[in-house]
């Protein structure tokens, strides 16, 4: 079977769920037996996200391979069940990057080098490597940014291009829009659809099917109206609905035949579906009547999309525990001015996710320190890892400057100090420590009760790490080492003893939970935090 390639594009505005209706129609495509991958184009000149703010671009979404994505990719993996790699994501620095070192190689022969045929051919070029290498039966290819946008243009032509030059029953496009409803005048309005088609249609791109973001369902004569205006027939005019958990969206998608009209156009043999386990899953959930409240403690809380996976993570362990993750966040940044008061009363668990820079560092500090002190559950991810041992340095072994060397490079209690292979290193965007590494776990901890073996592999993303020479003072004052590198040189993950549940990873776990299976970390931790909400009621 030729592989078939599906090409989403977006309308009207931006942040409709481009990322959750790929990964959506991924997710019922895989359920009927095809394989299935996702490329997201991004048009920003980044050449990734490594170095972006997150106010500017959310979380920077690592993949196994160590390569600095979107965090469309987290959904990706999370919806389909499939680990993504640096294929699945390039952008527009990337592909110029590409041009020009042909370009100096002389691979163009002398030719004036042209936004078409040369970037265009380099992006058609790229989503056939995908497709070759990754092997799948459907290849979908999201493109960022939103119809008009300058940036996002030579991928639109790229698009045109390659439907041009391939067998139309192995393309297909899907144009996600807007139907907003006007209060004022009691209607959906299928204007800014009509208009978003058009531009659309301008480029030479005629959409396949209207995917139709609202907040009610499209009657009848709506779509037929729409169809019309849009040059598409009525049955490809789709209502995506708005739902309470993005899990959901497949379901709705499936009601609609969304997914058999796609196996329809592209002539793929018509296998049944099976997603009875996710439907059994989100109801069970959505019939849960208990809530919890956990903390998440950092600087970047203002945009919560720099917290994505570490969001999502504890949706699939609420899941897994029966129960409704309330999150209540906590600008640390703001707690150095006010100092914490009552903030974290009423948390049945505390997490520190990770991050860059000084910036609200006092605040971890302070939240760590209550978990600590009143057996809170605890979760520190990465820096959180790191801010656990500045503040147990600081407060049990009362070294009162313990530092990471990250902020004060002259501390003379340096409990965390640059990696070894990161001196000298100039450049900022790829050249963190990246990617799965391996991990052995001690028998005897919490952590080995959570995963249930002794060899792990996790993703990272950082340059400072835990400084070897106060392992033994830490052991020896209770904070216990539980898990290595292979080689022993590297601190992956520390625990209290005598606590209910306080963890530290140098590792990401928000990265590999999945829909159909929690990570063992976040599920452990949302289930201490049930222990210690049932202890207080004692």
């Amino acid at each position: 079977m030729a592989t078939k390639f599906i090409f989403f594009t977006g309308g009207v505005v931006s942040s409709l769920g481009k990322g959750i209706a790929c990964s959506s129609l991924g997710l019922l495509l895989k359920s009927r037996g095809f394989s299935v991958t996702i490329i997201k184009l991004d048009p920003y000149i980044n050449v990734d996200p490594g170095t972006m703010s997150p106010y500017q671009h959310g979380e920077v979404y690592v993949t196994e391979d160590g390569a600095e994505t979107d965090l469309d990719l987290g959904h990706y993996e999370r919806f389909i069940d499939t680990d993504m790699c640096r294929l699945n994501n390039t952008t527009t620095g990337q592909i110029y990057n590409n041009v020009i070192q042909k370009e100096r190689r002389g691979d163009y022969l002398g030719a004036t080098v042209q936004v078409i045929p040369h970037v265009t051919d380099e992006i058609k070029n790229h989503i056939i490597r995908v497709a070759e290498e990754i092997k799948s039966d459907i290849v979908i290819v999201e493109i960022g940014g939103t119809v008009g946008d300058i940036e996002s243009l030579p991928f639109l032509e790229a698009l045109r291009q390659f439907r041009l030059q391939n067998d139309p029953e192995d393309t297909l496009v899907v144009h996600l829009t807007l139907v907003p409803f006007v209060a004022a005048a009691d209607e959906l309005k299928t204007k800014p659809t009509q208009h978003s088609v058009m531009r659309l249609r301008e480029i030479g791109i005629q959409a396949d099917v209207l995917l139709c973001r609202t907040d009610r369902i499209l009657d009848q004569s709506l779509k037929e109206k729409i169809g019309l205006f849009c040059n598409v027939s009525h049955n490809a005019v789709k209502t995506a609905l708005d739902v309470k958990t993005i899990y959901e969206v497949p379901l709705t998608y499936a009601q609609s035949g969304f997914d058999d009209l796609v196996i329809e156009r592209l002539k793929l043999p018509d296998r049944p579906r099976h997603i009875e386990n996710l439907e059994k899953k989100i109801a069970r959930y959505k019939s849960v009547q208990r809530e919890i409240e956990i903390a998440i403690c950092g600087k970047y809380v203002s945009l919560q999309d720099a917290y994505k996976s570490i969001i999502e993570s504890f949706v699939h362990a609420g899941m897994e525990n029966d129960v409704h993750v309330k999150l209540r966040w906590i600008n640390t940044e703001e707690l150095e001015k006010t100092g914490l008061g009552n903030r974290l009363e009423g948390c049945s668990g505390i997490l520190v996710p990770g991050g860059f820079g000084e910036r609200g560092i006092e605040g971890k500090l302070m939240t760590i320190q209550y978990a600590r002190e009143n057996q809170v559950p605890f979760l520190g991810i990465c820096l959180g890892l790191q801010c656990a041992s500045i503040e147990f340095a600081r407060n049990v072994l009362g070294e009162k400057e313990a530092n990471s060397t990250e902020f004060n490079s002259e501390t003379p209690s340096p409990v965390i100090h640059l990696m070894e292979e990161q001196y000298g290193v100039t450049d900022k965007g790829g050249t963190m420590r990246l990617g799965s590494y391996p991990c052995i776990i001690q028998k005897g901890t919490k952590v080995f009760q959570a995963y249930k073996e002794t060899s792990i592999s996790e993703r990272h993303r950082h340059r400072w790490e835990f400084n070897n020479a106060y392992r033994e003072k830490f052991e020896s004052h209770g904070m216990r080492i539980s898990g290595l590198s292979p080689d022993g040189t590297l601190v992956e993950i520390i625990e209290l003893e005598n606590h209910p549940w306080f963890i530290g990873c140098q590792f990401h776990p928000e990265l590999k939970s999945r829909l159909s299976k929690a990570h063992p970390l976040f599920r452990e931790f949302v289930a201490a935090a049930l222990k210690y909400e049932e202890s207080l009621k004692k």
